[in-house]
C-alpha cells in the first residue's frame, strides 16, 4: 500500500464530501504535537500544492505545561517547509496546573479553545483545523452513547459560535493505523502530551476496547463511520422523528430475523 496516496486519497475525500476547504481559505493546523496533527499538516501542505483550488497553510501549538519533551524542535522543522508557526504559552493553563483544582478535562479544554481562537485570529486565518481521526468520532460516539445518554460524534465541520472560523477535522476518514505509520517515516518531531499516556480513563477503556475488537472484525471502525452517515431517525426512540401513521412495519423475514429459520 502506498501510505501517502492512501492518506491524500482520504483526506481529499473528506475535504470534497463536507467542502471543508474552499479558495481563498488561510486554514490553522492544531499543531499538538502528535503523531495525528502532524500527519495532517503534512497532509495539507501536500494538497495546497496538488489541489485545483489556492488556499494557505500555517500552524499553531498551545503550550498548556503537558507536552513531555520540549516543543522547540518544531520550529526548525515547520521553518524548513516554509510554513509559519505560532508558538502560544497559555498563563491561564499554567494556573490551573499550579492551583490544582477539581476540574477534570472540560476547563482545561475551555481554555485551550478561547487560546486557539485568540492565535487563530492573529494569524488572519478563517479556518481552524484539527487532527481528529476516525478513531476519535468512532470513540466520541460509543462515549456520548453509553455515558452521555445521546447520538453524537464529533462533526467533520462545524463553526465557532461566532461564526468568525470554520472547524474542520479532515481526518474523519484517516485511521490511527495510518498515522501512526505515516508519522514514523518523516522527519518531524513527535512530542505526546501527557494527558494521552493517562490510563484508568472511559478513553482508554474504549481504546482497549477496539484494539480487542478489531482482532476479529478489522473493519469495525469503518462500519461505524458508515452508521454515522447512514442515520434511521424512525428507528430510533426519539419521538421528534416518530409518526406512527406513516411508519410501516416491516414483517418477521428470514432476511431480518436469520436466526429464527
Amino acid at each position: 500500500m502506498d501510505l501517502e496516496k492512501t492518506l491524500l486519497r482520504k483526506v481529499g475525500e473528506a475535504i470534497s464530501k463536507y467542502d471543508m476547504i474552499r479558495p481563498g481559505d488561510r486554514v490553522a493546523v492544531g499543531l499538538s504535537g502528535g503523531k495525528d496533527s502532524v500527519t495532517l499538516l503534512e497532509a495539507l501542505v501536500l494538497l495546497q500544492k496538488r489541489a485545483p483550488i489556492d488556499f494557505t497553510v500555517c500552524a499553531f501549538t498551545i503550550e498548556q505545561g503537558k507536552f513531555l519533551r520540549p516543543i522547540a524542535p518544531f520550529k526548525e522543522y515547520l521553518e524548513k517547509k516554509g510554513v509559519e508557526w505560532v508558538y502560544y504559552h497559555d498563563n491561564p493553563s499554567f494556573q490551573l496546573l499550579e492551583d490544582q483544582p477539581d476540574h477534570g478535562c472540560d476547563m482545561c479544554s475551555r481554555y485551550r479553545r478561547r487560546a486557539v481562537y485568540e492565535v487563530a485570529r492573529g494569524m488572519r486565518a478563517n479556518v481552524i483545523a484539527f487532527g481528529h481521526t476516525a478513531d476519535d468520532f468512532c470513540e466520541s460516539f460509543l462515549r456520548n452513547a453509553l455515558f452521555n445518554g445521546r447520538i453524537s460524534s464529533l462533526p467533520p465541520i462545524t463553526y465557532s459560535s461566532h461564526k468568525d472560523f470554520r472547524i474542520i477535522r479532515p481526518l474523519v476518514f484517516v485511521t490511527e493505523d495510518i498515522t501512526t505509520a505515516y508519522a514514523s517515516h518523516l522527519t518531524a518531531p513527535v512530542i505526546p502530551c501527557g494527558c494521552s499516556q493517562k490510563t484508568g480513563t472511559v478513553r482508554r477503556s474504549l481504546r482497549d476496547y477496539f484494539t480487542e475488537m478489531e482482532k476479529d472484525h478489522p473493519r469495525i471502525k469503518e462500519s461505524m463511520l458508515s452508521a454515522m452517515g447512514n442515520i434511521e431517525l424512525h428507528r430510533l426512540l426519539d419521538t421528534r422523528y416518530q409518526d406512527p401513521e406513516k411508519t410501516i412495519a416491516k414483517p418477521v423475514t428470514e432476511e431480518l430475523f436469520p436466526m429464527l429459520t
